[in-house]
């Protein structure tokens, strides 16, 4: 029968080289420690220690039962402390969100890891309805989306805004709509529904609907959009953060206008769960973060 006390004295054992001391560690006599090692071998039918009289040393299958008991060990404790609902910095985040999101704010949580290690990061880059199935499914906790969601069953509710960004090819020299007609337009999931927001504020005399718009091509990758971009095959809009995490930001640029529109951002979560508090300080710690870096200190934040 499994039994873990036996994997722990035998992990003591290899520590402290000597019986004795691991007696004086785990509070055991002796030959306990020695009842203890004889049957894991006994559990595992593999000899893990080779006596030399009162010294021993590791047989191949003792060093793997030594580097599996660690394991074990190390994710016990991790499954323990994801228990703790208020615990800020350990525990399993299971979070999914569209890649224009994704981009920057799996990274940011990556970085938290590495100062928090007792986290671990379970990340999805999907499709709003795939990510509202996920979270009802209980594969994701917590579910990021660019559309409020109405559902008996989940929590939605506004968390962020970041600015939609019209790009065009670094050579392109118009300004107006009839030469952004001239160009064509770029799309992918979102593509439709953000150009067409900003280029009604901005243009409300002559924009209609993006029929209007020579269609340039098509991906299902936010993050490649800007390639098509750079190779001077039309214009797009995405989210700021598309364009500061794109590796083609300097063979494009970011049209100026005068009114600003942006992309709302929506958290979803299951209705009967209570989300733990470590995805709280990983939201409030991002969106502050974004906020410094376009408003600065001390400036007010357009409300999502």
């Amino acid at each position: 029968m499994f039994n873990a006390q036996y994997f722990r004295t035998f992990i003591t054992l290899v520590e402290t080289g000597s019986f004795t001391r691991t007696a004086l560690c785990l509070e055991m006599t002796q030959p306990g420690v020695s009842q203890h090692v004889r049957k894991l071998e006994q559990y595992l039918d593999k000899s893990l220690l080779e006596r030399q009289g009162r010294r021993f040393t590791l047989t191949e299958a003792g060093r793997r039962a030594y580097d599996y008991g660690l394991r074990l060990f190390t994710e016990h404790e991790q499954f323990r402390h994801s228990l703790d609902d208020e615990a800020l910095d350990t525990g399993e985040c299971r979070i999914a969100s569209p890649g224009s999101v994704g981009l920057m704010f799996y990274p940011y949580i990556l970085g938290q890891q590495q100062m928090y290690p007792g986290l671990t990061v379970s990340y999805s880059f999907a499709f709003s309805q795939e990510i509202i199935a996920d979270v009802l499914a209980g594969r994701h906790d917590l579910g990021i989306v660019t559309e409020a969601v109405r559902h008996s069953d989940l929590n939605c509710q506004a968390w962020h805004q970041e600015p939609l960004c019209l790009v065009v090819p670094a050579d392109f020299a118009g300004t107006t709509l009839t030469e952004l007609m001239g160009i064509g337009f770029i799309n992918y999931s979102d593509g439709v529904n953000h150009a067409g927001s900003l280029l009604r504020s901005n243009f409300p005399d002559e924009f209609r609907s993006m029929s209007q718009f020579r269609r340039q091509g098509f991906t299902n990758e936010v993050a490649m959009v800007l390639d098509a971009v750079a190779r001077g095959l039309g214009f797009t809009v995405v989210s700021r953060l598309v364009l500061e995490t794109s590796p083609w930001q300097r063979q494009v640029r970011e049209l100026d206008l005068p009114v600003v529109e942006y992309e709302s951002l929506h958290l979803v979560t299951r209705a009967s769960a209570r989300v733990p508090r470590r995805y709280e300080r990983l939201l409030d710690g991002f969106r502050e973060q974004r906020l410094r870096e376009r408003f600065g200190h001390g400036e007010a934040a357009p409300n999502p």
